[in-house]
């Protein structure tokens, strides 16, 4: 599950557009909002080129695209918690 917040807060950082993201990526933007609010999945190959574009490190793409337990604003749309 990705973390929506710390990716846009990455994305700010590093001054980088959601636009800009999804031409490294190659996919569309709608695909990228899909992503980001975890409608898709992020492919491993597309988190290896934002990783190498945010200059994520190793912790921080951890805590961004294989979050646990993510509060649901910051991932866009409702998740049912298994328990």
């Amino acid at each position: 599950m990705t973390n929506s917040d710390m990716l846009e807060i990455a994305l700010i950082k590093k001054k980088v557009t959601k636009k800009e993201l999804a031409s490294a990526l190659g996919i569309s933007l709608q695909a990228l909002y899909n992503k980001i609010g975890n409608s898709a999945e992020f492919k491993a190959s597309e988190i290896v080129k934002a990783v190498e574009l945010l200059g994520l490190t190793k912790g921080e793409r951890e805590r961004i695209f294989f979050a646990r337990n993510v509060e649901y604003h910051s991932t866009k749309r409702k998740e049912i918690k298994a328990k």
